[in-house]
């Protein structure tokens, strides 16, 4: 198995850091006109090897990623407009329509990964084309379960993966900082605050997938009556809070569509 990369930043970095962990039989290679990023690519990834062009790596490749800026996407799909590869795009926004126009004769597979795939957390979307066969999905699915969890899912609904999953690491990241910065003025060292605020969100996650519970389920378990739980609720569920990450995720939502409309030509 042979898997290339056209764009070689940090998701790629991820992507194929989990591919060649999991299989050490499977050849990588990149291509970047950054030769910085590309030189980190080759010395990161064991076994890398560094194409000379864009065209290059799909010759060579059963399977390529194509990991560019979706503004620079048009050059590099007139460069490898011929290609009969299995293409799979991570482009935030980008249609699968968009990309069988200028590949009429590829097999597209979109995908919406995110940031955790870094450390073998991913959680991505993906969704076939018109030429992509059974075959060619359960291939994507099992190179994406490398680094991660991965849905498939209609193509429709992935700029709402992008609002939660794509960008979700954002926010997250974000509301815990806000939970770091409330421990800190409490008096908690920061370094203590982070980690036991980390420990919080990673203990979170686990246990309700572990154990199958529903966020209200596990709410109820923390909840003691008239303990600190029920009084920090008070606060918490009488705020805006959820209208606020509900308007978050819809204006990220919104802008993944802007970025698919500007790629049709709308």
């Amino acid at each position: 198995m042979r898997v290339g990369f056209i764009g070689t930043g940090n998701m790629a970095l991820a992507l194929a850091g989990a591919i060649a962990a999991s299989d050490p039989d499977v050849a990588v290679c990149g291509f970047d006109v950054r030769p910085e990023q590309l030189a980190r690519f080759t010395s990161q990834i064991p076994g890398a090897a560094a194409a000379s062009d864009n065209s290059d790596v799909v010759t060579d490749a059963d399977l390529v990623f194509l990991a560019v800026k979706p503004q620079g996407v048009k050059p590099v799909l007139e460069e490898i407009t011929d290609t009969e590869a299995l293409i799979v795009s991570i482009l935030a926004g980008v249609r699968i329509a968009v990309l069988e126009a200028s590949l009429p004769r590829a097999r597209i597979v979109r995908v919406m990964p995110n940031t955790p795939a870094l450390v073998g957390e991913m959680a991505a979307g993906y969704a076939g084309g018109t030429l992509a066969d059974a075959d060619d999905l359960e291939l994507v699915s099992t190179i994406l379960g490398h680094a991660g969890l991965a849905v498939r899912l209609p193509e429709a609904l992935l700029d709402a993966v992008t609002g939660v999953s794509g960008s979700g690491p954002a926010f997250v990241a974000r509301l815990i900082a806000a939970f770091s910065n409330a421990a800190v003025a409490a008096g908690i060292p920061r370094p203590d605050a982070i980690r036991l605020v980390l420990a919080t969100f990673s203990g979170t996650a686990r246990l309700l997938g572990e154990k199958q519970l529903t966020p209200e389920e596990l709410i109820s378990m923390v909840s003691s009556p008239n303990g600190t739980t029920v009084a920090g609720r008070t606060v918490l569920e009488s705020s805006d809070l959820e209208k606020v990450i509900q308007q978050t995720v819809w204006t990220t939502i919104a802008r993944s569509r802007e970025l698919g409309d500007e790629g049709a030509g709308r």
